[in-house]
């Protein structure tokens, strides 16, 4: 797999945690703990992307 295929397949996951999280807050009875969670993985996510995204920036200045 493509760093650039990669980081697509990571910035979809984002987006569709993004989704679940806004859709969970929608509810009157939303679980604090799950949008909570959901939020920690989208972090790792866009700290995972933003590190691929400076690696190929790098590869590509070489």
């Amino acid at each position: 797999m493509s760093i650039e295929s990669h980081l697509n397949e990571l910035v979809r996951r984002h987006q569709a945690i993004e989704e679940a999280i806004i859709a969970e807050e929608s509810h009157p009875a939303a679980d604090d703990t799950k949008v909570h969670e959901l939020k920690v993985k989208k972090l790792h996510l866009k700290d995972e992307i933003e590190k691929l995204r400076q690696e190929s920036m790098a590869s590509a200045a070489h």
